[in-house]
């Protein structure tokens, strides 16, 4: 997209004339003075023009389709004013349509929430959500509010609530119908499964249960059971739209495939069926993105994939995408800023960072590290910064390093110390705001995360579970059900009979209960 900017002769403000020599920059036109493509509109905002294609407008903004199908004669003009947006935010506005995605200070904010108000622009407030943060969240919370965009405060309301004990004293000074409306909000739970084969009628299992931790306790409760023909173990498990996927896994060590998944949803208590890849896969990575579930890479009779497939949930229905870059199993992933970004091994020390780009179905290489007898474990990411785990000094896993690499400055920063990784606690990390949890047997940690640490917050009851342990986030419900001892059969006896009948699951099924 192209854009062209003017400034008049006439000496502006000096906030404008800061804003218009900003603006130059992004000016195309190769000499001083006006140029004017064809099928082009010239935006007038105060001292300032922008010269905007007129399909670009229509494509993204519903104030500009609406105008242009109007008829009206401000539809057939070829410049036009605008008087309800500043300079700032129409600057944000044609940076997002240009496919960037830049960090906004205060001013930007609240003038590219004005502009998003006006003109209607998903993907400008869809940006805006996608840098929410711990600084910017309240700003973006009363100002979306404000304004009527009510994604953005949503969005901002969920962050803000996850943070509450953090935020509160400021958040107090919100009006009073934005307070309540947070409160009535419910936080992201830390959880955590452990690893499980299918069981049967005959050898139930009263450890195959999803937990989630009670931060006011500070201890692990139950939520639910899993269903018997579900197996966790080398299984992808995920959350997308805040409901569990758990797809594939292993019967036992023949490491043959369930073929089928289940979804569990905490706002109604109940599991059900959706089908498994047209590969059959195991040791995979399962990541959840936009109404999607992309299973990544893994293993089929002992030898790695580099295949990707996707679950388009509204049609329940898996198709192939662009494959990794090399065959992996258990692909490091995380996902931040609404974009999805994994870690691969290259040898030789080299650590690489690729991003998978819906639109265009294809991955592209972010950026490498190298790090000598060392490589990456697990990734977590925490705005937009990655943090990259790797094995410590003289090939130690028990003491991992661990390196930053922020996506807005291309530039990877280590880290001070070194972290412990006993029982392989560090692959549980999970990022809440600016909090990340880990798991083991032995505790609970949750560490703030600092500019060139994570600081060790407080440390609660460990898991106390043998196996490998999937975490994750999830909103539980205000009147979530805790199944404990006997209530288990009283309180989800029709759901679990069911799926123990299996009449709704892939065939295979009760071919191994």
């Amino acid at each position: 997209m192209k854009i062209h900017i003017r400034d008049l002769a006439e000496p502006c403000s000096e906030g404008m004339e800061s804003s218009s020599r900003d603006l130059k920059e992004f000016s195309s036109c190769p000499q001083p003075g006006p140029c004017k493509p064809p099928n082009s509109l010239r935006v007038w905002i105060d001292c300032s023009s922008f010269m905007v294609d007129r399909g670009v407008l229509s494509e993204n903004c519903e104030y500009f389709r609406a105008l242009f199908q109007s008829g009206m004669r401000e539809s057939l003009q070829d410049e036009i004013q605008l008087r309800c947006v500043g300079v700032l935010g129409f600057l944000v506005l044609l940076q997002v349509l240009n496919g960037e995605r830049p960090m906004l200070d205060s001013d930007q904010i609240v003038e590219a929430i004005e502009c998003t108000a006006f003109l209607q622009v998903p993907a400008l407030t869809k940006h805006l959500i996608n840098i929410i943060n711990s600084e910017n969240c309240l700003l973006m919370y009363h100002t979306a509010a404000t304004f009527g965009v009510w994604d953005l405060s949503h969005s901002s309301a969920l962050f803000i609530r996850d943070l509450y004990p953090d935020l509160q004293e400021d958040v107090l000074t919100l009006p009073q119908t934005l307070v309540d409306y947070i409160k009535s909000l419910q936080p992201s739970c830390y959880m955590a499964v452990c690893s499980h084969s299918p069981s049967s009628e005959l050898l139930q299992d009263p450890q195959r249960t999803i937990c989630y931790l009670d931060e006011t306790s500070r201890d692990w409760k139950v939520l639910t059971h899993l269903p018997m023909c579900t197996s966790t173990t080398m299984a992808g498990v995920a959350v997308l739209d805040n409901k569990l996927y758990i797809v594939g896994g292993v019967y036992d060590v023949s490491k043959k495939v369930v073929e089928g998944g289940f979804c569990y949803c905490p706002a109604a208590n109940t599991w059900t069926t959706i089908c498994g890849p047209q590969q059959l896969r195991y040791n995979f990575t399962l990541i959840g993105h936009e109404g999607c579930l992309y299973a990544l890479g893994g293993e089929s009779n002992m030898k790695p994939l580099s295949s990707v497939e996707m679950f388009r949930v509204s049609n329940q229905s898996w198709s192939s995408v662009s494959p990794l870059p090399v065959s992996s199993a258990s692909v490091v992933s995380a996902v931040t800023m609404n974009r999805i970004f994994i870690c691969l091994w290259r040898g030789k020390g080299a650590t690489e960072i690729h991003e998978y780009l819906p639109e265009q179905d294809k991955w592209i290489l972010v950026s490498t590290l190298i790090r000598q007898h060392s490589y990456g474990l697990c990734m977590v990411a925490h705005g937009d910064n990655l943090f990259v785990m790797r094995n410590g000094p003289c090939e130690d896993f028990l003491q991992c390093a661990m390196e930053r690499y922020n996506l807005s400055s291309g530039q990877w920063t280590p880290m001070l110390g070194l972290y412990g990784n006993s029982k392989s606690s560090l692959f549980t990390a999970v990022v809440r705001g600016d909090s990340v949890f880990t798991l083991s047997r032995q505790a609970t940690a949750e560490f703030t995360v600092e500019e060139q640490t994570w600081r060790l917050k407080r440390q609660m009851e460990g898991f106390g579970r043998i196996g490998s342990i999937y975490t994750f986030l999830m909103r539980l419900p205000k009147t979530r059900v805790l199944l404990t001892g006997k209530s288990v059969d009283q309180i989800q006896n029709k759901n679990l009979r069911d799926l123990r009948r299996c009449s709704r699951l892939p065939s295979e099924c009760p071919d191994h209960l």
